[in-house]
């Protein structure tokens, strides 16, 4: 199997972006923002997303979205107090998951310091079972694929 080598991507890869302040917090021993918070990020740029645009009510929805799969490559370090945005696209949409790719820039910057990946799967809320994407939230999706 050959690994190909992941490079950062242009912030013209991403129709949307979330902003997000990192805090004194997310710096480590190292001096820059731990591995760890990048995952946070992803999780909080999609679900912000998702209910501003009225696809997925966290409180009274019938249909939610779990994390079944994340990664994430970096190419530069980031580091409190500097403000990052998080782009989102959608790279592939099955009959019950979607695939997420997120970069993450230092503000204004042309190319990502990390590119990750996101896979939720929409389950009903009381089972937990598989269940078709919602077509609202189909829409949605299709406007960042």
């Amino acid at each position: 199997m050959t690994d190909k080598r992941q490079t950062p991507v242009s912030r013209d890869t991403f129709k949307v972006f979330c902003p997000i302040q990192t805090r004194w917090e997310d710096n480590d021993v190292y001096g820059h923002v731990n591995n760890v918070v990048y995952y946070a990020w992803f999780d909080t740029a999609v679900n912000r997303w998702l209910i501003e645009n009225q696809a997925l009510d966290i409180h009274d929805g019938q249909v939610i979205g779990l994390v079944v799969h994340t990664q994430c490559h970096y190419f530069s370090s980031l580091a409190f107090p500097e403000p990052v945005e998080i782009g989102i696209q959608v790279t592939h949409m099955g009959t019950s998951s979607v695939r997420y790719q997120l970069g993450v820039f230092a503000k204004d910057a042309e190319w990502s310091a990390a590119l990750g990946q996101f896979t939720h799967v929409y389950v009903d809320a009381k089972t937990r079972r598989p269940t078709p994407l919602p077509a609202h939230l189909k829409q949605l999706l299709e406007r960042i694929t």
